[in-house]
């Protein structure tokens, strides 16, 4: 798949988490009665909207970073160990930061390595 493609979907998946959050600040605007002995089954919907709406947000940054990184031309490239990072893992986790090595690893040897090579970057 091709970077514009690439940028496309990832444009058009930030789109719609966008319409869903606003969707889910919607839902949430109405807010149920809580207290104790009161209450329905809507505060339950609340509080799933609520998780759900923290879910979005989350998404929305990691579709903005990797547009980020689009721009910037460093998509597709291991945020770790700084290999390219294969094109058919790229189509299927389009927002991963990691080469399949370091991401099997796991964020402990991420983070340690991250922080290695930037102190040997600093000269520290």
């Amino acid at each position: 798949m091709s970077i514009k493609k690439i940028k496309r979907q990832l444009e058009t998946e930030l789109r719609e988490a966008e319409k869903r959050l606003q969707q889910l600040a919607e839902q949430l605007d109405e807010r149920p009665e809580f207290g104790l002995g009161t209450g329905s089954t809507g505060s339950y919907t609340w509080e799933m909207a609520l998780a759900r709406r923290d879910s979005v947000a989350e998404e929305i940054e990691t579709l903005q970073a990797a547009l980020k990184r689009v721009n910037a031309g460093s998509y597709g490239q291991c945020e770790n160990c700084g290999k390219q990072i294969d094109p058919e893992r790229l189509e299927i986790l389009p927002t991963t930061t990691l080469c399949p090595d370091c991401a099997r690893t796991g964020p402990a040897s991420v983070t340690s390595r991250s922080k290695a090579n930037s102190q040997v970057m600093v000269g520290h």
